[in-house]
């Protein structure tokens, strides 16, 4: 929640990313379809075994990218909630490559964080990117995904076409137009680099 109640100022608000007042316009990025995105993608690089490796429960944005990323994977598709941090990442590969079960051959990860300790700790097993598995991330944090190896695929959430309709909606606001009130889901995109195969491309 914010830290201020914006609902008595005598200027336009458009929230983002956070629940507004009743009657309010909220944007927000489509944490589903970006899930969607990546799932498909492993499964058209020819992945069988997929798996989400994410962040806590009580993140709605958690949730609703583990149940798009299930509907595209298939129910019975692992899912394992932690933190959102590498060394979670890293952690539910020891997890995994421990138990002796079957192990995955694509894994989409809540943010790019987890992705770099995904990929790092399936490097240090002699566990190829993207030859044997296959790793998405979600964030397009630029740094960290240029910076892993190999660099990271990664859904990227629009947040500059957020930003830039956010302000379009607030000038419209200050004209006197009337905005439909209610949350708007933008769409995302997948920025395709090595860490799932396929070099280059965006779509």
């Amino acid at each position: 929640s914010l830290p201020v109640d914006l609902a008595g100022l005598p200027v336009p608000v458009v929230y983002a990313f956070t629940k507004g007042e009743p009657g309010s316009v909220t944007l927000t990025s489509d944490d589903g379809h970006g899930a969607r995105l990546a799932a498909e993608r492993l499964k058209k690089m020819g992945r069988k075994r997929l798996l989400h490796i994410t962040g806590p429960l009580e993140f709605t944005s958690a949730v609703e990218r583990a149940e798009a990323f299930r509907a595209v994977a298939g129910g019975g598709a692992p899912v394992l909630h932690g933190v959102w941090s590498e060394a979670w990442g890293h952690e539910a590969i020891d997890r995994i490559w421990n138990t002796g079960g079957e192990r995955p051959d694509g894994i989409f990860c809540g943010n790019d964080q987890i992705a770099r300790g995904v990929v790092d700790a399936l490097r240090e097993r002699g566990v190829r990117v993207p030859e044997d598995v296959s790793v998405i991330g979600f964030d397009n944090w630029e740094i960290m995904a240029a910076q892993t190896r190999p660099p990271l695929t990664t859904v990227d959430m629009n947040l500059k076409e957020l930003g830039r309709e956010a302000g379009l909606m607030v000038l419209a606001l200050a004209e006197g137009r009337t905005i439909e009130p209610g949350l708007r889901k933008l769409p995302c995109r997948l920025v395709v680099r090595d860490s799932c195969g396929g070099v280059g491309r965006q779509n």
